[in-house]
């Protein structure tokens, strides 16, 4: 695993705004009982259909920080990609996505600063009746390039 030379993503001199990366999710049982069993939330509003149908969102809704964490991994595989790391981020959720929903996610670079060596990403997804489920904005690191392990004396590439 630590021997390979990784593929890194975008850096930051090859990114411009307008840039995009869009995804589509359909989340199932298995990733939702993931999900429970690794942060051990036991909210009703996720997994009990008799609580959820007493409730204004009429059954079991997709936790948000499982939205957020589809966001996250969209920016560490596709935009900017592999090596990439999210400084901030602002997200609002202004409809619950549900069991068996699909997730479409749209991304978007709208500003580089080569400077600071961040991108700002503009963030919209939406369920698959078109509705707004996520939208917001993050700040990120996009990969640095690699550079030769003969730059520094006494480095390795992977550590």
């Amino acid at each position: 695993m630590f021997t390979k030379k990784r593929k890194i993503g975008s850096v930051i001199q090859s990114l411009k705004p307008g840039e995009k990366a869009e995804v589509m999710k359909k989340v199932e049982d298995k990733d939702i009982l993931l999900y429970l069993g690794l942060s051990d939330d036991a909210n009703p509003i996720y997994i009990q259909h008799d609580y959820a149908a007493r409730t204004p969102f009429k059954k079991p809704i997709v936790p948000q920080i499982m939205i957020n964490g589809f966001v996250n991994t969209t920016v560490s595989t596709h935009l900017p990609g592999p090596g990439s790391s999210i400084l901030s981020q602002t997200l609002t959720y202004p409809k619950p996505l549900y069991h068996y929903g699909t997730l479409h996610l749209s991304l978007e670079v709208t500003e580089v600063d080569e400077k600071k060596h961040t991108v700002t990403i503009s963030v919209s997804g939406k369920d698959e009746e078109g509705d707004k489920v996520v939208e917001g904005e993050m700040k990120v690191c996009p990969p640095y390039p690699w550079k030769p392990v003969t730059q520094d004396a006494g480095t390795f590439e992977n550590f």
